[in-house]
């Protein structure tokens, strides 16, 4: 057991962050709230913006990039949105700095109307939409940011919940309600299917209820998961917004029929939130565990050796390894690689970037496997002299930390993807196992509120969502709606809160 991570039993919420630590994702930065991404935990970020970010193009969006600073007029045009973020805006009021006498600085002149930094941009590209949009000819528009935002968070948790983080935002514009609605469902499935193809995450699809939509929007659908300590985590949205910010921001086109009328727009995110979803769902308390598609580094090789004559025989013998696995001309270009520590990277696949690395650090052969195992690497390779003598090696899987002998002859690129593969498949089964085993189906409130007392997890009841009840049950359990799932839209029954028959099933659950 790792002596630096906190076991998931005994304290959770410290096992999170020791997690982070012994993996060096991330660290806290001198800003209040704020977090340093570090290279480990940005690499993460990259596969997944590198994946949805082909998924996007697909759909046929492309990507722009819109200001920091956001006029705080804007903010005010849309009073619902304003509502919504008013309690989580940094404000910009001066500029410019001066000496202040007294060898320090102080902030020269004030602004004439004041800035706020980017809580989500709808207000400032709804004004650009407004600029370039005239003609029905001109839609859809369909663009999408990879942007920072801040949002000045109370209580703040790595990757969860700080003041600033990474995200993309689309934001779409089109001629009738009808597209719109078709593109906020369309995102929502993209990403449905990237958080459970790539990162092996199954989620559970659904409109939010009117007390937890997206200031200003008419519909707002989320994409909810559960994470090992029967919390739900909401790991996405897309906004159905109608015309409500098309009006505040004067967003018009000239319809088929010659007459003038607003948009229907759109918004849609995830965000570094998700890096969090993803250790909290497939982590143990040895470290990270990453699904094979989302890791950097597929495989690290770990050479065993005493003397210099053992180093050049295990060296060599790693070369065919390598080249077995990313081909010979890596091989070539990887020691001329500048590198860190002495690990050298080999590209298995340089399309995504994904890595088999050499540890030759001269550390302990345990130390180096332990390095690993909390970085959450999915497979480890030993090669030591005898290894060589019998043209094998031993294979560890990171996922349940089995190990097996590999022929050399049986090693290549073929056979690391398909090892790959199953254990993506193996993490997404064991994560839906978790969620099912952990999904209670229930028939009164009374049965809800013990249920959430004595094993948090996911809550199905039927429910006719409304707010003032919504705030009740908030008050009384902590659980909040988190989504009234697609999968259930056949289903009424009677609700557990006021009795009345015709009630949806939703779910509930104690959430981040």
């Amino acid at each position: 057991m790792a002596k630096n991570i906190k076991t998931r039993a005994e304290d959770y919420s410290q096992w999170y962050l020791d997690v982070i630590k012994a993996s060096q994702m991330a660290d806290y930065a001198p800003v209040r709230g704020c977090m340093v991404i570090r290279p480990e935990g940005f690499a993460i970020w990259e596969a997944m913006q590198r994946d949805l970010d082909r998924r996007f193009k697909e759909t046929g969006h492309t990507n722009a990039y819109f200001p920091l600073l956001i006029p705080m007029s804007f903010m005010a045009k849309e009073a619902q949105h304003v509502d919504g973020f008013a309690m989580e805006c940094a404000v910009v009021t001066h500029h410019k700095l001066q000496q202040d006498g007294k060898g320090g600085l102080q902030a020269a002149g004030e602004l004439e109307e004041p800035y706020i930094i980017r809580p989500t941009s709808e207000t400032v590209i709804g004004h650009m939409y407004a600029q370039w949009i005239e003609s029905y000819r001109d839609l859809p528009v369909l663009i999408n940011q990879w942007a920072n935002v801040m949002r000045w968070e109370m209580r703040t948790r790595l990757f969860l919940r700080t003041a600033e983080f990474l995200w993309q935002e689309g934001h779409t514009a089109h001629e009738t309600a009808e597209e719109a609605e078709e593109e906020t469902l369309r995102m929502l499935d993209v990403y449905a299917e990237f958080v459970e193809e790539f990162m092996a995450m199954p989620v559970v699809k659904g409109p939010k209820s009117d007390s937890e939509k997206f200031p200003g929007a008419v519909t707002t659908y989320a994409i909810e998961s559960l994470m090992q300590d029967g919390k739900a985590l909401q790991n996405g949205t897309s906004h159905n917004l109608g015309q409500n910010f098309a009006r505040a921001f004067d967003i018009k086109f000239t319809g088929r029929d010659q007459k003038e009328q607003h948009c229907w727009t759109t918004s849609w995110g995830v965000s570094t939130r998700l890096i969090g979803s993803l250790i909290m769902m497939h982590s143990d308390d040895e470290g990270l565990v990453l699904p094979p598609r989302v890791a950097p580094n597929l495989v690290a090789i770990i050479p065993i050796f005493k003397t210099d004559e053992e180093r050049a025989k295990v060296s060599a013998y790693i070369d065919r390894v390598v080249g077995a696995l990313c081909g010979e001309a890596e091989v070539e270009a990887g020691k001329k690689r500048l590198s860190s520590g002495d690990i050298t990277r080999y590209f298995f696949d340089k399309h995504t970037g994904q890595c088999v690395l050499v540890d030759w650090r001269d550390n302990r052969p345990g130390d180096k496997q332990f390095h690993w195992e909390q970085r959450g690497v999915p497979f480890r390779i030993e090669v030591g002299p005898r290894d060589v003598d019998g043209e094998a090696m031993v294979v560890k899987k990171r996922l349940d930390r089995s190990k097996d002998v590999v022929k050399l002859e049986n090693i290549s690129a073929a056979w690391l993807r398909g090892m790959s593969e199953s254990v993506q498949a193996e993490m997404f089964a064991k994560a839906k196992a978790f969620r099912d085993a952990n999904t209670h189906h229930v028939g009164s409130y009374d049965e809800m509120k013990k249920i959430l007392a004595d094993k948090p997890g996911f809550v199905r009841a039927f429910f006719h969502p409304d707010r003032e009840a919504e705030a009740k049950i908030k008050e009384e359990t902590k659980a909040t709606v988190r989504c009234i799932p697609f999968d259930a839209r056949d289903k009424q029954g009677k609700c557990i809160y006021s009795g009345k028959d015709g009630a949806p099933e939703v779910l509930f659950a104690l959430s981040y």
